[in-house]
């Protein structure tokens, strides 16, 4: 793993731009918002920023259906506004990666027209087509019958998300290309050259959309790990200080293969990390929103010990401690956000946790100050994630600080509940979750022991409980989402540097852990 300074001691906000804030009064977010902002970011102790898509798309998948990789979508502003957005984070020590989509474009891109003429043209293989109108591959799902070429064309998810060709892993078609042939080569150099743009722009980086799904029909993922080998030896060689984090959610294939970082998410195609068990082990109905069970770790009222998430983890984190960090979330864009499952008591112990495991860690625009998760129509092909990508709550004023627009012309409705938190409030409230949030960064910054470094020993996992115990370097961290009261012997003496729930400290022991989380330093 090469050495990235910044890195090291970095905790990202990931802003959802069109939801942030409104700088023009048009009712969606934009460039020069974020730009107004970046002081409230810097003083949550973020120093970097993961920024969702922002370039031109007719987004009918919110801007994951990118029609210009290399054109702001004018609705955020320019690419001027962009390069003083990086300009303004720079000058104060402060990194932005930008979100990269490689697997599919809109079906209005360029090369997708292109590539839908009957006449061959440079394009023609850009993206995966059949060599009949009415033929359906086996184990992909394909769009025919639009245009005039006599084939169907591989999606990646909506009918409006054509997937870019970087060949089959195993060739059984006349119309599919190898992983290494000319075809597949030409995708990742169009891409190549996407990434190279921005990062001449003094962009520091991207996160990485579906950076498992490039090369199809691959087992094990070999192809798109290889894929993505050839592009960072490449791009890297012109830019080595350039970041790549990875929604792949398994370490073990994406680190391997060079990315700096993945994300720890509840992708279950992968066979499971962990995460689940922590956070999303329970039943929601999408159509009534309801909760049915919630078998949670973090959940208190749950009976899930930590063993199966460790399970998962610690061969993850043995595996690839030496290749780059495992990044842990708050919540993203395409999650429901977690106050919809947890009180403001477990979330703290949840961010405990978050905060202080090794690794990179992202917080969600919002989450900093528990805002809701609304039940709302879909917006841009969000479906049961718009709700938790509303406008982000600034002030007790109109549309909650976010814009000045009249109500009817915002992207989507402000929480207009009685109890919707916003920043002004968390403010001025010293036990809010904001202060808490603050808090716990500020402790990790401080302490190169909290900080990115793959430091992780487990002290302590109980069979019969929930009470988990884990320590990085000095420091010793002490879990138990459970009202049934713990205890546990230490090997030192230590000093509590922050809690949350209920303990006592006599000697060498801690006693009446109950709903808890805290972090103890070595004397």
């Amino acid at each position: 793993m090469k050495r990235i300074e910044w890195l090291e001691d970095a905790v990202f906000y990931e802003i959802y731009p069109q939801s942030f804030y409104d700088s023009n009064g048009d009712g969606i977010g934009d460039i020069l918002g974020i730009v107004a902002k970046l002081d409230y970011v810097k003083s949550l102790g973020c120093n970097a920023i993961w920024m969702n898509p922002c370039f031109d798309s007719p987004f009918k998948d919110a801007g994951y259906d990118v029609r210009n990789y290399k054109l702001v979508a004018p609705r955020y502003g320019t690419n001027e506004d962009l390069e003083t957005l990086v300009e303004e984070m720079h000058k104060r020590d402060m990194h932005l990666l930008l979100d990269l989509v490689p697997c599919h474009t809109s079906e209005e891109h360029p090369w997708f027209k292109a590539s839908t003429k009957q006449e061959k043209n440079e394009h023609s293989q850009r993206f995966i087509w059949t060599d009949g109108a009415f033929y359906k591959p086996n184990h992909l799902t394909a769009v025919g019958g639009e245009y005039e070429r006599n084939g169907t064309y591989v999606i990646s998810f909506f009918n409006c998300q054509p997937s870019l060709n970087y060949g089959f892993q195993s060739v059984t078609e006349k119309w599919q290309c190898a992983t290494d042939s000319k075809e597949a080569i030409s995708t990742q150099d169009a891409m190549i050259d996407v990434m190279k743009f921005w990062l001449a722009k003094g962009v520091d980086g991207f996160r990485v959309d579906m950076a498992a799904c490039l090369v199809k029909h691959d087992e094990g993922e070999v192809g798109t790990q290889e894929a993505w080998k050839r592009m960072f030896s490449i791009v890297r060689k012109a830019y080595p200080e350039a970041v790549f984090v990875s929604e792949w959610s398994n370490p073990t294939r994406s680190l391997k293969c060079g990315f700096t970082m993945d994300f720890y998410l509840d992708h279950g195609w992968n066979g499971g990390n962990g995460y689940h068990h922590l956070l999303r082990d329970n039943d929601i109905d999408l159509n009534t929103y309801q909760l049915t069970k919630d078998e949670s770790y973090f959940k208190f009222e749950s009976s899930q010990t930590i063993h199966k998430f460790l399970k998962e983890y610690i061969n993850d984190y043995k595996e690839t401690k030496n290749d780059g960090y495992i990044s842990w979330i708050t919540d993203n864009h395409d999650m429901i956000r977690l106050k919809k499952f947890f009180t403001e008591e477990e979330i703290k112990v949840i961010y405990g946790f978050i905060f202080t495991m090794p690794g990179v860690p992202f917080l969600y625009y919002g989450d900093e100050i528990g805002m809701n998760y609304l039940e709302i129509p879909t917006k841009e092909g969000g479906y049961h994630r718009t709700g938790s990508r509303t406008p982000m709550q600034w002030a007790q004023k109109k549309n909650l600080g976010f814009s000045k627009a009249d109500k009817e012309k915002l992207y989507l409705p402000v929480d207009e509940s009685v109890e919707a938190p916003t920043v002004e409030q968390a403010l001025q409230d010293k036990t809010s979750l904001l202060q808490y949030v603050k808090a716990l960064i500020a402790l990790r910054h401080t302490y190169k022991d909290l900080q990115s470094v793959n430091n992780f020993e487990l002290y302590a996992a109980s069979k019969k409980s929930k009470l988990f115990a884990y320590k990085r370097g000095d420091f010793l961290m002490v879990v138990n989402p459970s009202s049934r009261e713990e205890r546990l012997k230490l090997d030192a003496k230590y000093q509590v540097m922050h809690s949350v729930g209920t303990y006592e400290l006599e000697a060498n022991r801690l006693t009446k852990l109950k709903q808890c989380f805290l972090i103890l330093k070595r004397n």
